[in-house]
């Protein structure tokens, strides 16, 4: 799907195969709004393609090849930011409803449309598009620059759990574009709150399983329920519903999907991107280079996507980096740790793999300051760099 994020005009595109009715748009609107225009449905979704998506797209019901409906209708599913509008001289309720209900048109005018007609239905279109990017941006930006914060911060309290999550964001939604995911917002937030019924846990059982010691049932029993107690904590929160179940069935083998079922679709998906990139980050955390991780986790056909660990088989990560002992008022946002990072009394402070983000230099430097650290401390200095081969 179209990354609707590039959009930055508010720009409307007129689609009629009459020429000179788009002449005549032009000239009238020009001074009032952003305007391009098209004599052909195949022509707006090139156009689309190129230089959208457009903020608003108003087309003519009645045109050779592909009509208005259809062309609209493709819009929806495409670009469903754009705001819809039809105008057509056909004026019978039958084309109206049948362009309402498969385009979901904002409005349906007719023509001959007078100017002090169309002016207010375009701005009330451009306003309509404004509350609808202004959402997309809030979840965007606002919400999940908010999630990240406390991820953040829970990697500090719980380094085992919340670190990981930390590492793999970038990898998973590198995989997410490369798959075309729907709502990448969604699938960013799910990683980052994966791990978020861990904290039910006990330490012991976290350390055990990060560092890739057999969990005994009991324990295994306990891990394997986090997923359940991350949903419960998530799933009232409104708009949330999605991540609640990308998170629910992040533990959840591939063979275990119907992909018959109508309701698969982009958050098994995100589900299946979360569970291979994790335990592809704990092979790599346990000195498992990365042909190797893919290789083995290739031979689970049964535990993964194989279409997912094709996507990341070919995610390179930056191989430009070089092991370093440093003091802790030497450390930096970014590095990696190579040992885990312990105060002068044995308590752990950073578990090894464990990216250093502004809130665990923060208590690090406290803990410095207060109770000493072990040092000199060993981290892998590296540019962060995750992106797809071709």
């Amino acid at each position: 799907m179209p990354d609707s994020s590039n959009q930055t005009t508010e720009t409307i595109l007129f689609v009629d195969d009459e020429s000179n009715i788009l002449d005549s748009m032009r000239r009238q609107l020009r001074n009032r709004f952003s305007i391009e225009t098209a004599t052909s449905g195949q022509e707006a979704l090139e156009k689309c393609k190129k230089n959208g998506p457009f903020a608003v797209i108003v087309a003519d019901m009645r045109m050779p090849g592909m009509d208005g409906v259809r062309l609209l209708g493709m819009v929806k599913e495409l670009y469903p930011e754009t705001v819809r509008m039809m105008l057509t001289g056909n004026a019978d309720q039958g084309t109206a409803s049948e362009a309402v209900n498969k385009g979901q048109i904002f409005r349906f005018l007719t023509k001959p449309c007078p100017v002090p007609t169309l002016v207010p239905a375009l701005a009330l279109a451009l306003r309509q598009y404004r509350l609808v990017t202004a959402e997309r941006e809030l979840l965007n930006k606002t919400l999940s620059g908010s999630i990240k914060i406390l991820s953040e911060l829970l990697s500090y309290t719980n380094p085992a759990a919340f670190s990981s999550s930390v590492r793999i964001r970038p990898v998973v939604l590198t995989i997410g574009r490369a798959l075309a995911v729907d709502d990448l917002w969604q699938l960013e937030i799910a990683v980052l709150m994966s791990q978020i019924g861990c904290v039910t846990l006990p330490a012991e059982i976290l350390a055990k399983h990060y560092a890739g010691r057999e969990l005994d049932p009991e324990e295994r029993r306990l891990f394997v329920n986090h997923p359940r107690v991350g949903t419960d904590l998530l799933q009232h929160i409104p708009r949330m519903e999605g991540v609640a179940r990308i998170i629910g069935n992040q533990l959840k083998p591939f063979c275990h999907y119907d992909h018959g079922d109508t309701n698969y679709g982009d958050e098994d998906l995100g589900a299946q991107t979360i569970r291979a990139a994790f335990d592809y980050d704990l092979l790599l955390t346990q000195g498992v280079s990365h042909g190797r991780a893919i290789g083995q986790m290739a031979q689970q056909p049964d535990e993964y996507n194989p279409e997912v660990l094709t996507k990341l088989a070919r995610c390179q990560l930056s191989e430009h980096s070089h092991v370093a002992s440093l003091r802790v008022r030497e450390l930096r946002v970014g590095m990696i740790v190579e040992d885990d990072i312990e105060a002068l009394n044995g308590t752990l402070l950073a578990p090894k793999g464990q990216e250093i983000t502004w809130p665990v230099l923060q208590g690090l430097i406290n803990f410095s300051r207060q109770s000493g650290v072990k040092e000199p401390i060993r981290v892998r200095i590296r540019e962060q760099s995750t992106s797809e081969s071709n």
